[in-house]
């Protein structure tokens, strides 16, 4: 049996890739910040769960929390970042804006470091990272969650060069969903909303097939093709 580890998996993507996971035979770890929902998860699951409570940024904790379930689990064949949060801010009040940024980018790399390091370990895995369309461009109306999901990416980006050149047996795929119908989906004018079931169901594919990169869904793949080849003047617009 495999073990996966999904965290952020109290709700949205990350808990129907959990469901998805167990229904094709994997032992599932999954974590987050609300401990009784991550209760009610277990309950659905069909394979061996194991729970444990993270908060992605308090970063001390969340990475020794993250290796006791790891050691709990033993050797894992697959983690999954989906935690992040984010917030429309055109007052640009700080607190949201650092609430981004400590989740979003600060939890993101602690947990994307522990996972990496734990398959340089044991010399094989696969890191998932859910990033955003947002990562292609700048927002004035959340600038903080944009500049984020670019960070993701970015990161990503850079632990694939890094499994390529140390010849590590890492597959590091980047995720970027348009819109998705969870708890971050907010703003006026949403289009193209996937379900969350919808849209994890195309995320297990592509790590079946072990990409490096998908957009989620597929038909934005086009947009992300369009907004590239927009003017600036354009894109300071949106």
């Amino acid at each position: 049996m495999k073990n996966a580890i999904v965290i952020g998996a109290t709700s949205g993507i990350g808990k129907e890739l959990a469901v998805i996971l167990s229904e094709h035979g994997y032992a599932v770890g999954i974590a987050g910040r609300r401990l009784n929902l991550l209760e009610e998860l277990k309950n659905q699951l069909k394979t061996p769960v194991f729970i444990k409570q993270i908060d992605i940024s308090i970063i001390p904790d969340a990475m020794r929390f993250l290796n006791e379930l790891i050691s709990e689990m033993g050797e894992i064949d697959l983690i999954i970042i989906s935690a992040g949060t984010g917030s429309i801010n055109p007052d640009l009040l700080w607190e949201y804006e650092k609430s981004t940024i400590d989740v979003n980018v600060r939890g993101f790399a602690a947990m994307a470091n522990v996972a990496f390091n734990h398959f340089k370990k044991i010399g094989r895995g696969h890191l998932v990272g859910i990033s955003s369309i947002a990562a292609l461009f700048g927002n004035r109306s959340s600038p903080a969650y944009n500049a984020s999901k670019a960070f993701v990416s970015n990161y990503l980006e850079g632990l694939t060069n890094k499994s390529v050149k140390e010849k590590l047996n890492i597959i590091v795929t980047d995720i970027k969903p348009g819109f998705v119908d969870t708890e971050l989906a907010r703003g006026d004018h949403l289009f193209w909303v996937a379900p969350a079931q919808k849209a994890a169901k195309q995320i297990y594919r592509v790590i079946e097939k072990k990409k490096s990169h998908a957009y989620i869904t597929k038909r934005w793949t086009l947009a992300a093709w369009i907004l590239k080849l927009l003017p600036r003047f354009i894109r300071e617009m949106l």
